[in-house]
């Protein structure tokens, strides 16, 4: 018999009740709360700014050390993790994705290699974070071979507890974030093309830049937008790695929210999503990420 299909609206009623209850109430309650007062007792249900002007205090001229405010300094130090992660996972994500999809021609092969790589990611990211400490540690597996090799004399310091090893935990967190959607675009590359690129007499690094990588575009945006939008919350990573010595926005959060400042975390979280949904923005204008989802 013949049945009638449901109307479009009556199908998404599902889901968008689960995205309204899992995502947009929270955010209203996170906007909301983030204009209320408090006090060492209690949350103030008001509209007031002073949540916001409290995070820009003393922005508007410059610290008694010449330097910019607190709050400046943490969105800069926010800001260059992330652009550094993102430098870093980008190359070493398009370089995995391009030998999976060009120079690896049995598909039972690529499959094989790409789920390698993905093993790391069946354990906690606090294990595989958590595991490079006794690799650079003072007394860790690196220094110790450094030193017995005579290339030092004493232990190297900076790499643990510093902005290298935050940056190194990320890279090794997240890169695979990356891989993905880039070598999900190539796979879609039509080789003709490549192979007409070879034809005109174009070079293997010419055909690299005028024809795989705009057609990869698509793939190193979505990767890009889950690297920058995960870095930039972030706060286990650069308080476990960073040796609880390194400020970041979502560290700052995490602190304000551990102290019961509950309206002042919520304020930074807003002015955060923000940031990044601008970031976001600005990365969608450069293609049409429905084409590829």
């Amino acid at each position: 018999m013949h049945r009638t299909a449901a109307p479009a609206w009556l199908q998404a009623t599902p889901l968008s009740a689960v995205f309204a209850l899992f995502f947009l109430v929270p955010l209203g309650l996170i906007l909301m709360v983030s204009f209320w007062d408090f006090n060492e007792y209690e949350l103030q249900p008001a509209f007031t700014f002073k949540q916001y002007a409290a995070i820009f205090e003393g922005c508007g001229r410059l610290a008694d050390d010449g330097g910019l405010c607190v709050t400046l300094k943490t969105y800069l130090s926010t800001f260059k993790f992330c652009l550094l992660v993102w430098l870093i996972t980008l190359g070493v994500g398009f370089a995995v994705s391009y030998f999976l999809a060009f120079h690896v021609r049995s598909s039972g092969m690529q499959t094989a290699l790409f789920v390698l790589c993905t093993i790391p990611f069946w354990t906690s990211n606090v294990i595989r974070m958590i595991s490079w400490v006794p690799l650079l540690g003072r007394n860790g597996l690196v220094n110790q071979s450094l030193v017995g090799i005579g290339l030092v004399e004493q232990p190297v310091e900076w790499l643990l507890f510093s902005d290298f090893s935050v940056v190194l935990a990320f890279v090794h967190l997240y890169t695979m974030f990356m891989i993905v959607p880039i070598f999900n675009s190539m796979m879609r590359i039509d080789r003709s093309l490549i192979e007409a690129a070879s034809d005109i007499g174009a070079s293997a690094w010419q055909t690299l830049w005028h024809v795989i990588v705009p057609l990869s575009r698509t793939g190193i945006i979505i990767g890009s937008i889950f690297v920058i939008t995960i870095v930039m919350g972030d706060f286990v990573t650069i308080g476990v790695m960073g040796g609880q010595q390194i400020a970041s926005v979502g560290k700052i959060i995490q602190v304000q929210a551990s102290y019961l400042q509950f309206p002042l975390a919520a304020a930074n979280a807003v002015i955060l999503l923000a940031l990044v949904l601008m970031i976001i923005w600005g990365l969608t204008r450069l293609v049409d990420i429905r084409k590829e989802l």
